[in-house]
């Protein structure tokens, strides 16, 4: 049994209270508010809602392409990239993002894994000994389920995806698609397939946001990335009003994959409160993948990041909730709880 003292983001409103977490054998067993000397802040480790770790081997090669010529399938630099990789070059480099990812505070993501069973298999073999655990969605022949934990389509002007999509139900596994990225076109398809998350949503207009909430199909946004590609800004408060909304880095080509920067960068630009972002980078990922964290209260797995609220940068902070969402980096992180 182990406890955590200091200000804890309680409950799925994030209520800061001064008390301690009870954690026995991974769960917390309890929330306790109580007086602490602790300057520590505690909050549920983040989940990425959207990655895709396999272009780590090229980091920031893409600067100044369009979307197109960065990352479209077949031909973009990211596939050729992808293609000319040694498989042991990939695998080390997906391994040291997602040790990045743990030491800043994130518990898991939900990564799009180009190159078919073998794509699925590096991923998993680089997730076994990094410390942030990848949710992945395979891509290719159906069979890349056997291995992959739902599938992740590209777009449905790309392919019709009726199979993949047919595959994944049978499986009782998620069916994810990107959707809305470049231009509106491919939404009405996408929700043709009733698929279980939908990628970007950039140019969602008023009847797609219809469909999606009568469907009740959540949204990974990914903002910070949709900026540097100069796809548009994706409607983060229509999104909300209408579903649930996670946050997610997306190519570790384009960003590294920093909730701490993606945060900052969704409160300051949007029509979002704190709570709402803070909310989008934990709990939503969290449900959206069936993981059982997210949220500091009784029963819930222990996966939690502690801050150093005595940090240079968060001493004298008076709004812990601001101060996460607005200020903390990766330097603040004290400790995370797997």
């Amino acid at each position: 049994m182990e406890e955590l003292t200091g200000t804890v983001l309680a409950g799925e409103s994030f209520e800061p209270i001064s008390g301690r977490v009870v954690v026995d054998d991974g769960r917390i067993t309890a929330v306790e508010e109580t007086e602490t000397a602790s300057t520590d802040i505690i909050v549920p480790a983040f989940v990425n809602a959207h990655t895709h770790l396999g272009d780590s081997v090229a980091k920031d090669a893409a600067v100044g392409l369009s979307l197109e010529e960065a990352v479209a399938p077949p031909d973009s630099l990211k596939h050729r990239k992808l293609a000319e990789a040694d498989r042991a070059d990939l695998v080390d480099a997906m391994r040291r993002t997602l040790q990045y990812m743990s030491e800043t505070g994130t518990v898991s993501c939900l990564d799009f894994r180009e190159s078919g069973v073998e794509g699925a298999r590096a991923l998993r073999e680089a997730g076994e000994s990094a410390g942030a655990e990848p949710f992945i969605f395979g891509s290719g022949d159906p069979s890349v389920l056997a291995v992959a934990d739902g599938y992740g389509a590209s777009g449905a002007n790309d392919d019709d995806f009726a199979d993949e999509r047919a595959a994944a139900r049978e499986a009782g596994v998620p069916f994810a698609i990107h959707a809305g990225e470049p231009d509106p076109t491919d939404i009405h398809p996408a929700l043709d397939l009733e698929p279980d998350l939908l990628i970007h949503m950039v140019h969602a207009e008023q009847e797609h946001l219809d469909r999606v909430a009568e469907q009740s199909v959540p949204v990974a946004a990914c903002p910070r990335t949709n900026s540097v590609l100069g796809v548009g800004r994706p409607p983060i408060r229509d999104l909300l009003d209408h579903t649930t909304v996670a946050l997610g880095t997306d190519n570790v080509m384009l960003n590294p994959p920093s909730m701490f920067r993606e945060m900052a960068y969704t409160e300051r630009e949007f029509d979002v409160s704190a709570r709402e972002v803070l909310r989008m980078a934990t709990t939503a990922g969290a449900e959206i993948a069936g993981l059982d964290c997210g949220v500091i209260e009784p029963g819930r797995r222990a996966a939690l990041t502690v801050l150093d609220g005595d940090s240079h940068n968060l001493a004298g902070t008076d709004n812990p909730v601001e101060s996460v969402v607005r200020r903390a980096t990766g330097r603040d992180v004290k400790r995370v709880l797997r």
